[in-house]
């Protein structure tokens, strides 16, 4: 995903998050501090980063529900 920012992409990030899950999560943490928290990893991945924001904070829903299995 070439020529996007780091804030563009922090931005569509958290407003993916919340699109999903609401403003809080299931164990009670807000999303937007959640995601603001969490994007990091995303974009300081090469591969993950060019999947896109919305991709990752899909991927990062996933990663969350399997972990509450």
């Amino acid at each position: 995903m070439s020529g996007i920012t780091k804030e563009e992409f922090c931005q569509r990030f958290k407003a993916r998050m919340i699109a999903i899950d609401g403003e809080t999560l299931a164990d009670g943490r807000n999303v937007a501090d959640y995601a603001d928290d969490a994007v990091g990893r995303y974009w300081d991945t090469d591969w993950q980063r060019d999947q896109g924001p919305e991709a990752c904070a899909d991927a990062d829903k996933e990663e969350r529900e399997e972990e509450d299995e």
